[in-house]
């Protein structure tokens, strides 16, 4: 079966962490039969630059066709004095709209050979694996009205919506617990349900949700709390299903637990598992073009994307495992290189995990 992906290497560091993806996609092609067409097409500031939009209509045409989609990652600075609706980081918004990418899966999984890496200490890490399921097509991101005014005494005041309907918060608990289904079972709904009205119905409509999946236990946390826990005691969670802009903010905090968000990918997801795969950190435009980066979160997310939209889970399995791979045979890039380890650039990485790969294949 022929398999269409879209390429989106976008801005900083996107295209050299995309350009390791491509590069994992020919290995697969070739040393594991896997039948891909690969369209590459423009978003994010390089589209700007281009023609004018952060995204423009042919790349909206390509990705509703693609099977799955990987992004490198948009944004820069140099963006930063364009009318809101012109930035890089609206095109991604409008993206995940358009295709109705409702359901963002987040892993922190720490990589034994990282525990060095990570920032707290080694036995409050070791062995984590958390899944953060965010709702991605709602909430305070998109609600409307939102906008910058003038009061009558000349102040300005900013201005924006959180919103949520029942049918938003039905959809991505379903994914939440039949995730949590999958794993160990233990699903942790966060709000901030004592002080927000939306978080009201976040959790009264996540409780009812859960009578479907009786054999899932089921939490709920006030989002402070598990701001503070997810540093305190991280392996006490399982899933963290919550909002979009709760989300966008605890999956980063989780990130740094694994040693570095150069580690971390992630899906964006709809109702049928077609997805947009991207690493979750930024354009880091400061070390753009230098071969610093670090590439393996964009290939996990790689493996995300056998795993979650071309329904080859083997595969994404041994992804998955030559990272572990090259990260026992000692290859690091800066941001998790420790004394006694091997410091590579982004090319050498993505070589390494092709060259760990074909070996396993050997």
């Amino acid at each position: 079966m022929s398999h269409t992906l879209l390429v989106l290497p976008g801005d900083g560091i996107g295209p050299e962490i995309v350009r390791q993806g491509v590069k994992l996609f020919a290995c697969l092609a070739s040393e594991f039969r896997l039948d891909l067409h690969i369209e590459e097409a423009l978003l994010g500031g390089a589209a700007v630059d281009a023609c004018g939009s952060p995204l423009p209509a042919e790349t909206l045409a390509l990705a509703r066709e693609a099977d799955a989609i990987l992004l490198g990652a948009v944004g820069g600075p140099q963006y930063d004095g364009l009318a809101r609706e012109q930035r890089p980081e609206r095109g991604l918004l409008a993206l995940r709209a358009e295709l109705q990418l409702f359901a963002n899966l987040r892993p922190a999984l720490l990589f034994p050979q990282l525990a060095a890496a990570s920032t707290l200490k080694a036995e409050v890490v070791s062995g984590l694996d958390i899944l953060i399921v965010r709702e991605l097509t709602g909430g305070i991101y998109f609600g409307q009205p939102r906008g910058i005014e003038t009061l009558a005494g000349g102040e300005r005041r900013g201005f924006n919506t959180l919103v949520y309907r029942e049918s938003e918060i039905e959809r991505i608990a379903h994914s939440a617990f039949a995730t949590a289904q999958r794993r160990q079972r233990r699903l942790c709904s966060v709000d901030k349900a004592n002080v927000l009205e939306v978080s009201e119905l976040w959790r009264e409509t996540v409780q009812r949700v859960a009578e479907d999946y009786p054999g899932v236990e089921l939490t709920h946390m006030y989002v402070d709390n598990a701001a503070m826990q997810l540093v305190r005691a991280p392996k006490q969670f399982d899933v963290i299903v919550t909002g979009n802009m709760f989300g966008d903010i605890l999956s980063d905090c989780a990130a740094m637990l694994t040693g570095s968000i150069g580690m971390l990918p992630s899906a964006s997801l709809d109702a049928g598992n077609k997805g947009l795969y991207e690493p979750i950190h930024g354009s880091a435009p400061d070390i753009a073009g230098q071969d610093q980066a670090n590439p393996l979160a964009t290939l996990l997310s790689i493996a995300m994307l056998l795993r979650y939209s071309l329904d080859e889970g083997a595969l994404a399995d041994a992804v998955e495992t030559a990272v572990g791979d090259v990260l026992e045979a000692g290859y690091r890039t800066a941001d998790i290189h420790t004394p006694g380890t091997r410091l590579v650039g982004c090319e050498a990485m993505g070589d390494a995990l092709v060259d760990a790969l074909r070996a396993r294949r050997r």
